[in-house]
């Protein structure tokens, strides 16, 4: 006779851990890196190595302080350093992008509860608070395969809007660097995609918004996805486990609020790119969306209902 094993849930146990998945993540951002090497330089290379090793630093100082046990082996402070990279010019001063993990790991992640309880996405606070506190460094874009001694420098393709779609999507244009090339962050995605470590929804639902959305008031929705941060945003960042609805349903409208919200402030308002901003808004009513889109358990009976039964 079998026996069976009563235990408390989750009931369905999977060998994959933190560690696994945010190894699968760096993998999955490795081309993009690739990528902004070849197009900016080994500096580029220098400026994410540097990011990720202020992340884990700051980390493992907050596990020290706080009395808590390593959490560094789990790699979340390195994924949280590598798409902080990805989200600045390759000129910024290093003491810049020290402050900038330094806001992701300790203010956003670590002193909220740590991985599972930040409200935002860590590199998203990160980038914006570089954004508002050195907006001239956080601006100066370089011409792709600029000499190191010589460096020029040029407007983003969604400030200047004169961009060949295949520039744009082989990333040989200015901008942050991980954000350039949309063929090394399709690779990177469909990776993801294929491991079973994100879900298509988000992603999918905030580009096709972005398009759609564009469409509708004129603009050409094509350049708006591949230009600026649509993709490293939508694959990346709209996809994160702890700040992103968990159901479906909530997926997609997390993406779409994202694309619209990206879009509004692309078009109407005196920033050129609205992307990180439209992530952090979204994560703030995640636990609405998650709210509302939750699933109800089989034999679950609502406040409501209970209620009415009671007064029968």
């Amino acid at each position: 006779m079998d026996k069976l094993t009563v235990s408390p849930s989750p009931h369905i146990r999977d060998s994959m851990t933190t560690s696994k998945v945010m190894t699968h993540v760096i993998i999955a951002l490795c081309p993009a890196l690739i990528a902004s090497v070849i197009i900016f330089g080994a500096r580029a290379l220098m400026l994410t190595g540097f990011c990720i090793l202020t992340a884990v630093v700051w980390e493992r100082l907050c596990n020290l302080i706080m009395k808590r046990p390593d959490s560094t082996g789990d790699l979340s402070a390195a994924v949280t350093g590598m798409l902080l990279a990805f989200n600045l010019p390759v000129t910024l001063p290093y003491w810049m992008a020290a402050i900038g993990t330094f806001v992701a790991i300790v203010i956003t992640k670590q002193l909220f509860g740590g991985l599972g309880h930040n409200f935002a996405n860590p590199a998203i606070v990160g980038r914006i608070v570089l954004m508002l506190s050195f907006p001239a460094a956080m601006s100066n874009w370089v011409v792709p395969f600029y000499n190191a001694d010589a460096i020029v420098t040029q407007p983003t393709p969604l400030v200047s809007g004169n961009a060949e779609y295949l520039d744009l999507f082989l990333g040989t244009t200015g901008g942050c660097l991980g954000e350039v090339s949309a063929l090394a962050l399709l690779i990177g995605g469909c990776y993801l995609v294929v491991m079973k470590i994100i879900t298509p929804h988000a992603p999918i639902a905030f580009i096709g918004t972005v398009f759609i959305f564009s469409y509708l008031v004129g603009r050409d929705g094509i350049y708006q996805i591949l230009a600026g941060g649509v993709m490293l945003g939508a694959i990346f960042m709209a996809t994160d486990y702890v700040t992103t609805p968990i159901t479906p349903k909530g997926k997609v409208i997390f993406g779409i609020g994202c694309g619209i919200i990206t879009c509004v402030i692309r078009f109407w308002c005196s920033a050129p790119e609205g992307v990180s901003y439209s992530i952090l808004l979204m994560n703030i009513v995640t636990p609405y969306i998650d709210m509302f889109t939750r699933k109800k358990a089989v034999g679950e009976v609502y406040k409501k209902q209970a209620k009415e039964g009671d007064a029968q």
